[in-house]
Formats: C-alpha cells, sequence, structure tokens
C-alpha cells in the first residue's frame, strides 16, 4: 500500500508533533485479585508526544508515567502499590513507552516499541485504534483520539509480590492496559 493510500484510510490525517492532553485522556489498567474479580486503576499523571510523518507507518509516540500517581480507588492499596512490594517508586518513579515500529492491520495499527517499568525493559506492542482528527476543536486547535490495548505479564519486569491462598494466585500476573489519548497538534512544531 502507498503512502497516499494509506493516508486516504486516516480521515483528516495530518503529519506533526502532537502531545498528550492528560485531562482528556486516561491511562487505566486491571488485574486479577483472588482469581475472582479485577481490579481497576488508573495513573494520574503523564505525559506523551506522538509524531505523525508524511507515512503514517513511519509514525513514533513516547510517554512517560509518574507511578506514584496511581489511583486504585483505594490509598492504602495504592501505598502498597507504591512501595517496595510493586513498583518501588523510590527507585523506580517513572515508568516509559517508546515505539520502535508501527505496522497496519485490518482493524487499525499495531505499535511495537519499548516498556520500561521497575527497571527491566521489555518488547511490548500496543492495539492501536485512531478514533478520528478533529482539524477545528472547540479549543481552536486540532485534536486527535486514540485507543490503545497491550497485556503485560507483571513478572517480566520483577513485580513478583503474590498473596498466598488456598492452592491459587491471590494476584493475578497478567495486566491489562487500556488507553484512551487525546492529542493536540503542536503549530510550529
Amino acid at each position: 500500500m502507498t503512502v497516499t493510500e494509506l493516508q486516504a484510510q486516516i480521515p483528516g490525517y495530518v503529519a506533526g508533533t502532537w502531545v498528550i492532553d492528560p485531562v482528556h485522556s486516561e491511562i487505566g489498567f486491571s488485574v486479577r485479585h483472588l482469581m475472582l474479580s479485577k481490579v481497576r486503576g488508573r495513573f494520574a499523571k503523564f505525559e506523551g508526544r506522538i509524531v505523525t510523518p508524511d507515512n503514517p507507518l513511519d509514525a513514533s509516540v513516547e510517554a512517560s508515567i509518574d507511578l506514584s500517581s496511581i489511583d486504585t480507588n483505594n490509598p492504602d492499596r495504592d501505598a502498597h502499590v507504591r512501595s517496595a512490594d510493586f513498583f518501588d517508586v523510590e527507585q523506580h518513579p517513572v515508568m516509559t513507552y517508546r515505539s520502535t515500529g508501527v505496522r497496519a492491520v485490518d482493524n487499525g495499527f499495531l505499535v511495537d516499541g519499548n516498556l520500561s517499568l521497575h527497571g527491566v525493559t521489555r518488547p511490548v506492542t500496543l492495539a492501536l485504534q485512531l478514533e478520528g482528527i478533529l482539524a477545528s476543536s472547540p479549543f481552536g486547535d486540532t485534536r486527535a483520539g486514540f485507543s490503545a490495548t497491550a497485556e503485560i505479564n507483571r513478572s517480566d519486569f520483577d513485580i513478583n509480590f503474590g498473596i498466598a491462598d488456598t492452592g491459587g494466585v491471590g494476584l493475578g500476573d497478567k495486566v491489562q492496559i487500556a488507553l484512551e489519548v487525546e492529542a493536540v497538534l503542536q503549530t510550529g512544531a
């Protein structure tokens, strides 16, 4: 597929540099607890930049998340997750993601990249859906919306805290990641 054909499949495609709007974005996750239910959480402080060149497959993304900003709707649990049992924010205060490539698939894109968490860097692929581009938002700027999902294994990042129970795992190893991102096109960038 040519660059022009790919651009035509993305209505309103704009090449440029975009900054994530944290007020209109969310970085969330869920993990199984006692193998019965999912505990959900989010991060309140993060930033990121997306670069969309003429060829959408040459796009790149960089993001960082302040791990101390975790919010699972339970202050005691949040404090525990910040501790050395999990994130160890004293030693590893930030999680980062840097893309290494973009691939087109039938229903969107796959963004390959490296996730650095807890002093470990591993490849993680995001399944990305472009939700749209608004050339003239009510804020007087150009905005784009993206949804992305991924699954990581927390033990791959040396986060091995577990709760013993009667023969099972008290805390799931798989963590589902869900991103809802609104980004603002930077003028003069």
